[in-house]
Formats: structure tokens, C-alpha cells, sequence
């Protein structure tokens, strides 16, 4: 059994590695970068190559049983600043991606959607995975579209697939210093003594999952055998709700420094409430997440400290 990881040098995918290794899998990871916070791993088979590349492509898909695709070129906040760029470096190289797994007979295909902005503005909530579809950005179209596209080559081709609406993961090696993911944000701007920074009153409400239990969910995705009819797309969430003031009061318990708050305008993308119903994946994955809220912040500002940053 042999693994292809796109993205595999990513916050996510270097989870999924992990889990995968100690799953007796092997693996190789494709990815444009070498990771920024992870040394390479004994045993993994690393290709730095070009997901817009069809032949590099080819290569990294050769002989491997599972693909997950993990790779994205853009996000919810500026994805609609070029959507023309969105699709052509998303849904396009995709579909050539589909094209070889269909070529060299890949036995599973596990896409990482996204659980948030495919559904939109929530009409209730927790949200389940037939609710309504009307994307607000096109991070959200180009996903929904991936899909939809997952759904034709399985029709048509017969390539095998499951889909993961993932919420919002956090955990050891997020970026303390991206534009998106909450938690790592925050804990970042708390070790280099700076205040977060929050939009509107922090009452907006999210679903936050801890990354090795989003990995396990993509797995249990990829051993997941479903029938002609069955479903093949799944939340993958911690099934509750927090608000960002909730977060930061959870992260006043576990950190030892003095933490700040800054308010700033709400912006026209976040939805007022987003947290995900997992049960489909209870029931057919047979997969749920073990890691609360208070532990997984308390292993990600471990991380964040070993940086150096505090």
C-alpha cells in the first residue's frame, strides 16, 4: 500500500503523514516547498515539483494506491480578488490530476474540501452535509466544483472517491503567521507580545477540529468502502461551536503571558454562525474526534514556544 500526499508538506499534510507512517503506509508527499516547520521524514519519498506540471504529476501519482489532495492555491479572504486564477490553478490542474489517478488505476482519491464556505450563509445549524450549497466566495465555488467534478469521474470513470468538508483545524505546525486559521493566528500574536486582533464583537461562531484528528478522519475517508448508492461526501468537524471570544478565554487558561484583544469593523464574508454535524461520519467512517478544545490549544502553544517566539 503506498500513499501519494499532495500538499504533504503542509500543516495538514504533514499530520497526515504522520498518521499514515504509523498506519505501516507508505508514503510520498508532493508538494511544491519543502516543509517550513518539519524535517523530512525516514522512509517518506519527497518530489519538490510543480501541481500545474501534468508531467511531474504523472510521476508523483505512478504507482500509488491512495491520492489525497490537499493542495490549494487560494482562500476564502482573497479568492475572489482573482477568480479567474482560482479556477485555472484549482479546478483545471484538478482535473488533469483526476485524469492520471483514472490512468494508473488509483484504488481511492480523498479530496480536502472545505466545511464552511461551500454551504455558504448557514439556513440552520449544525449543519449537515445536504444543507443547501450557495457559496459567498469563489474558494468556496472552485471546492463545491472539485466535487461535483469527483461525482462525474466516479460516474463515468469509476474512480473511487470520498470527500472531507473539513471545519476549521488547528494545531502543531499552523503557520503562526497566516492570514487564515484563528487559533494558530492568535497564539502567534500572544508570543511575540502583540495583541489580537479580532473582526466585529467576537461573537462569530466556528466548528475548530485538532489536526490529528482532521488526519485521522482523511484516512478513515480513504478506507471507507461505499456502496453503488452510498454517500460519499463527509463533515469532518468537532461538532460544536465556539465563539472567538469563547477561544480566546480557552486560551487565557492555558497560556502564561498577558493576553490583548483588539476589535476591528466585521467584514461581509463571516457568516454569523458555522459548526458542522459530523454523525454521517460517525456512523460510516466509524470516526470520530477524541482531542477537546482546552488539550489541543495546550499542544499547539506548546509548539508555539518551542519556535522561540516567546
Amino acid at each position: 500500500m503506498k500513499a501519494l500526499v499532495i500538499g504533504g508538506n503542509g500543516f495538514i499534510g504533514t499530520a497526515l503523514v504522520d498518521q499514515l507512517i504509523g498506519r505501516g503506509i507508505k508514503v510520498r508527499v508532493f508538494d511544491r516547498y519543502p516543509s517550513r516547520y518539519k524535517e523530512p521524514v525516514d522512509g517518506v519519498e519527497y518530489m519538490i515539483g510543480d501541481f500545474a506540471n501534468q508531467g511531474e504529476v504523472h510521476q508523483a501519482v505512478a504507482g500509488t494506491n491512495w491520492v489525497f489532495h490537499l493542495a490549494y492555491t487560494t482562500l476564502p479572504e482573497t479568492s475572489n480578488v482573482d477568480p479567474v486564477y482560482d479556477v485555472r490553478s484549482n479546478v483545471i490542474d484538478t482535473i488533469q490530476l483526476l485524469q492520471e489517478c483514472v490512468e494508473n488505476g488509483v484504488d481511492k482519491f480523498v479530496f480536502v474540501s472545505s466545511g464552511g464556505t461551500v454551504y455558504g450563509v448557514p439556513q440552520s445549524v449544525p449543519i449537515k452535509e445536504d444543507h443547501p450549497n450557495d457559496p459567498i466566495c469563489s474558494y468556496g465555488i472552485t471546492k463545491l466544483t472539485i466535487e461535483k467534478y469527483l461525482a462525474l469521474f466516479h460516474h463515468t470513470k469509476k474512480l473511487e472517491y470520498s470527500v472531507a468538508r473539513i471545519a476549521n483545524p488547528y494545531g502543531e505546525r499552523q503557520n503562526p503567521d497566516a492570514k487564515q486559521g484563528a487559533i494558530g493566528v492568535f497564539l502567534g500574536c500572544i508570543a511575540r507580545r502583540q495583541p489580537i486582533t479580532i473582526y466585529g464583537d467576537g461573537e462569530v461562531v466556528r466548528d475548530f477540529i485538532y489536526i490529528y484528528d482532521s488526519a485521522d478522519a482523511l484516512i478513515a475517508c480513504a478506507d471507507y468502502v461505499a456502496g453503488p448508492n452510498a454517500p460519499r461526501v463527509f463533515n469532518v468537524g468537532s461538532g460544536q461551536g465556539y465563539s472567538l471570544n469563547q477561544i480566546v478565554e480557552t486560551i487565557r487558561k492555558v497560556v502564561d503571558v498577558e493576553v490583548k484583544v483588539n476589535h476591528i469593523p466585521a467584514r461581509n464574508v463571516d457568516v454569523k454562525s458555522n459548526v458542522l454535524d459530523i454523525e454521517l461520519a460517525r456512523q460510516l467512517l466509524k470516526w470520530e474526534p477524541k482531542v477537546d478544545l482546552e488539550t489541543g490549544v495546550k499542544k499547539s502553544w506548546e509548539w508555539i514556544k518551542s519556535l522561540s517566539l516567546v
